[in-house]
């Protein structure tokens, strides 16, 4: 009997679809081995082994299938995760996983991409211990996928979505967009959130919600040692029954130099207990900031209506872009439009240079923002059914997945996009 372990309850399943939209959990740190025998399988692998999802995980692939895969574990320890690509059917398919199961070591998940769409065979091949069985041939995300799967209990709750907000520019209010997205998204659609306030010598966090907690995230990326579940749990200040904050100390008695992998260790413990985490992210450009935004599962770019913001929007999008092949592109969203007697660049100006339409238009409104950022309050605080409300409600339906957006054109800013049109 074949000695590979699949993880828990996955002996009674059947193939899922492949559901591209389906959030895909970060894979831990473990070792992966592929051995393939068709370039498109090896392609496949190379390519999923460059996703975001998998920057932790070490992959090495080889061609060869079952009987290269035997020769190599018969004088080596096998890794965590085995993917083996074969043609071969039926009785000598379980023939040579039977042999590769006698030089595997105990523990050893074992993944097959073959050409057979048989349910009789999956359900041998499960009933052997084969963690999963992909038809050929594979797309990234199902490479990805099947792997993610393979550390999640099936009865877990959803690994928690990251949504990381950034300015194209300093001072853009890229914090106050994303303060009221996560109050939208703790108050509108009943998820717990966290904000975690990546900015630690000038985070606006605890002023926007009114919080003063003695410890916050310097707490826990000094103390790497210290972090667990209980430890983040005790540095968490409660702003509503759903949201809840990682404050910055927002001091500048040290200097905050990180390594890029300085923030890791938090998210992984905030993506285990929280359903939506929201990165309120620096207009800097260090390693750890470029990492937070590139690892995030949907990111939002904020601009002010002018050429600088216009550029470094684009290099920020076409990078961002490239670094994440498989994901939805990053959104953008304009914000203080319309400010008197400044020249400013048209929304069409933005959507024609970065090739996509801004996901919402915010008018210069300094009355509103002023007053609810000095009293430490949301928009929706001070003014409930003004229009910026509902379009930070929008914008929390469309970075969770739960709804699209509004285009601008057809939003509740159309009056306002109409009267810049009549003024050019």
């Amino acid at each position: 009997m074949i000695r590979f372990t699949p993880p828990p309850g996955e002996a009674d399943a059947a193939p899922s679809e492949s559901a591209h939209e389906q959030h895909i959990a970060p894979i831990p740190r473990v070792s992966i081995q592929a051995f393939c025998e068709s370039p498109e399988t090896t392609a496949a692998m190379q390519t999923a082994g460059e996703d975001r999802r998998m920057s932790k995980a070490h992959l090495k692939i080889q061609m060869g299938g079952i009987a290269a895969a035997v020769e190599a574990y018969r004088t080596s320890p096998t890794p965590n995760v085995i993917v083996i690509e074969t043609q071969s059917r039926g009785d000598d398919l379980l023939a040579g996983l039977d042999t590769l199961a006698d030089v595997c070591d105990a523990g050893t998940r074992v993944i097959v991409v073959g050409k057979l769409n048989d349910i009789l065979l999956y359900r041998e091949l499960v009933r052997r211990g084969v963690s999963d069985y992909l038809m050929a041939p594979v797309a990234v995300l199902d490479v990805v996928r099947a792997v993610s799967g393979l550390f999640s209990a099936p009865d877990a709750k959803p690994v928690g979505r990251t949504i990381a907000v950034v300015g194209a520019k300093g001072g853009v209010g890229a914090s106050t967009v994303a303060h009221n997205i996560a109050w939208a998204i703790a108050r509108d659609l009943l998820l717990d959130s966290v904000v975690a306030d990546l900015d630690l010598p000038f985070g606006t966090a605890g002023l926007d919600f009114n919080q003063d907690p003695p410890q916050g995230i310097a707490d826990a990326v000094f103390s790497p040692e210290r972090i667990d579940s209980g430890f983040i749990d005790r540095l968490l200040s409660k702003c509503t029954d759903h949201l809840s904050l990682l404050a910055a100390p927002a001091t500048l008695e040290r200097v905050y130099d990180f390594t890029p992998e300085s923030f890791d260790s938090v998210l992984d413990i905030l993506r285990t207990s929280v359903p939506c985490i929201v990165l309120d992210v620096p207009h800097a450009w260090t390693g750890w900031a470029r990492r937070a935004l590139v690892s995030a599962d949907d990111i939002l770019v904020v601009a002010a209506p002018d050429l600088a913001n216009l550029r470094n929007a684009k290099n920020l999008l076409d990078l961002l872009r490239t670094s994440r092949p498989n994901d939805r592109h990053p959104h953008y969203c304009l914000n203080q439009v319309g400010v008197p007697k400044r020249p400013e660049l048209k929304p069409g100006d933005f959507s024609k240079a970065l090739e996509a339409e801004p996901v919402a238009v915010f008018p210069f409104e300094p009355q509103l923002f002023g007053t609810a950022a000095n009293n430490g309050q949301m928009i929706a605080e001070v003014a409930a059914s003004h229009r910026a409300t509902e379009m930070f409600l929008s914008l929390a339906q469309l970075l969770t997945g739960r709804a699209e957006v509004k285009r601008p054109r057809t939003s509740l800013l159309s009056p306002f996009i109409e009267k810049l049109k009549r003024r050019a």
